[in-house]
């Protein structure tokens, strides 16, 4: 079972890189080659991570700034950890192609995952990830997304495959807030890791709705967070790190 996990993993990291490539192809010639920016600071009431808190329910800044050329982009991703095995701080690098066939527009790329300061040295963490999201806005204002996830299994992480799907409507304006209900369902598992995600699971759905209000580049999001993972405490037996729970962020986008 184990070479039979490792093969579909392999694959599946094949298939991905395949779709990338010929996506790529299928992507429009005339597309602007240009530079682009832009960064987002948001603060957070919890560092939720397919809705498990990193920050033992406390708290958290996360940064965020984006390069773009074309359809790639690179990108960088930060905030505070409280999990007893990253601290004190995340850092994510992300990098991929973002083509447009059609009416799908993609989004396939690489993570890597890293706590560049935790007390076991750099790369004591660290692992990759690869993505393939696609989306579609059927109607006028709203957007319907699906994003597959596999990390293969390597030195600091085992494989797990992970499957979201998301929704999103913006509102008419509502005196200065222009308003945007949005939604999402995920299911992430590792098969060959008995207990990999805590209370004794080794997979788990988890899922999330709320309103996003926008006042040009400010916004707030209020959210509702639950799993099915059950039990799971933090390191020092107290908190409950993946049950039902109210979201608040704020951020500004800038320029």
């Amino acid at each position: 079972m184990a070479n039979l996990k490792s093969f579909l993993g392999a694959t599946g990291v094949a298939a991905l890189a395949s779709l990338a490539m010929s996506t790529a192809v299928l992507a429009d010639d005339s597309e602007d080659r240009k530079f682009g920016y832009s960064i987002t600071l948001t603060g957070v009431s919890d560092y939720l991570f397919r809705g498990v808190s990193l920050t033992d329910n406390k708290p958290a800044f996360q940064p965020f700034i984006e390069f773009t050329y074309g359809i790639g982009y690179l990108n960088f991703w930060g905030s505070n950890v409280d999990n007893g095995v990253g601290d004190p701080f995340e850092m994510d690098i992300s990098a991929g192609i973002r083509p447009v066939t059609g009416p799908v527009s993609w989004d396939i790329g690489v993570l890597y995952y890293t706590n560049p300061a935790n007390k076991n040295g750099w790369s004591a963490t660290d692992y990759v990830e690869f993505k393939v999201g696609a989306s579609i806005s059927p109607i006028k204002n709203l957007t319907l997304g699906v994003t597959g996830y596999i990390t293969p299994d390597q030195a600091n992480y085992v494989q797990t495959e992970t499957i979201e799907g998301s929704a999103s409507y913006e509102l008419p304006q509502f005196a200065i807030f222009t308003p945007t209900l949005s939604g999402g369902v995920g299911y992430t598992t590792a098969d060959d890791a008995p207990g990999f995600f805590g209370a004794g699971s080794d997979s788990y759905t988890y899922w999330n709705v709320g309103l996003k209000l926008s006042v040009d580049k400010y916004f707030m999001d209020f959210r509702y967070w639950d799993t099915d993972l059950g039990n799971v405490t933090s390191s020092n037996g107290g908190a409950h790190l993946a049950d039902s729970r109210f979201l608040f962020s704020a951020g500004v986008n800038l320029p």
